[in-house]
């Protein structure tokens, strides 16, 4: 028993520590993209980050540590009204970030190592955009996040009924809108201001869904039962047989459905054309399946 504990335990800490990395280096991601695509290029994407961008390139103030300040204040207001409801991964976040802009700045100065003239403001931003997005989806499934928006997003919420994904889209937009105050940036930086939060958006999105991406997967077929049994043993996924009738041949129809993951889709459809080339297929995606083998149904 005491084994089978310490196990447990091992396996556990290994898996906390296991996260904690991940979101390290996603965070640390997403510090390269702004501090090498975007901020050289007077490109302001939102949230906190976005204005220590503004008061470092109208300043030369260090974005790590305005960045530190500034969410500090956040959590404290935050503490004040909500309560105990930040938990260590937002303060490892907060600080993460911080010493990694630092780190990347003002120690190495990876700006300067890293040409971003070689690329025009709108592939900056592209690439940028999809890159912090990247880092923050990786932050975000292994349960971290950094804190910014979401504090504001949080507070709003007690007092207001407002969906919190709103006013996040709101405090960035209007970040982005200061991006206007500093010298030579015009409404085309402000434009590329507002891709940059599209495609950061759409990337996060894309992170923390796409590889949850679950599938239905309807066949049709003479050959059910040869299907139904290799899809159970070959690729350990569950077949419902449903009681059809095929109108134009007036003859009763049996039909397969199948909910699989996006890893499995491509094996199952392999399997199935291998089976019987004939067989009519229907895919389409859902929008959550929860259950034994997928997502849990949250309270």
């Amino acid at each position: 028993m005491t084994n089978t504990l310490n196990s447990i335990t091992k396996t556990s800490t290994a898996k906390v520590i296991g996260q904690y990395i991940v979101i390290l280096i996603g965070i640390m991601m997403y510090c390269f993209a702004c501090s090498v695509f975007l901020i050289p290029k007077h490109i302001i994407g939102g949230g906190v980050v976005g204005v220590s961008s503004v008061i470092y390139i109208l300043t030369g103030f260090p974005v790590g540590i305005s960045n530190l300040v500034l969410n500090a204040i956040l959590l404290l207001v935050g503490f004040k009204i909500l309560g105990g409801r930040f938990g260590i991964n937002t303060i490892f976040g907060i600080v993460a970030s911080s010493l990694s802009f630092i780190l990347l700045q003002q120690v190495i100065g990876i700006q300067d190592i890293i040409d971003s003239s070689k690329f025009d403001p709108f592939m900056s931003a592209i690439i940028g955009a999809m890159m912090s997005g990247v880092g923050i989806g990786l932050c975000f499934t292994n349960g971290g996040n950094s804190g910014g928006s979401d504090i504001i997003a949080l507070i709003v919420n007690k007092y207001y009924n407002v969906n919190p994904g709103r006013v996040i889209s709101v405090v960035d937009a209007a970040v982005i809108f200061s991006s206007l105050i500093i010298p030579k940036n015009g409404f085309a930086e402000l434009v590329y201001g507002f891709i940059v939060l599209g495609v950061y958006t759409y990337t996060i999105d894309f992170v923390i869904e796409g590889r949850k991406q679950s599938y239905q997967i309807t066949v049709f077929s003479q050959k059910n039962a040869e299907i139904a049994d290799a899809i159970g043993n070959q690729i350990r996924r569950g077949v419902t047989l449903l009681e059809g009738w095929g109108w134009y041949t007036k003859k009763d129809q049996k039909v397969l459905l199948v909910i699989a993951q996006r890893t499995d889709k491509v094996a199952i459809m392999r399997l199935i054309k291998t089976i019987d080339p004939d067989a009519f297929i229907s895919v389409s995606k859902t929008e959550g399946v929860f259950g034994k083998n997928f997502d849990t149904l949250k309270k």
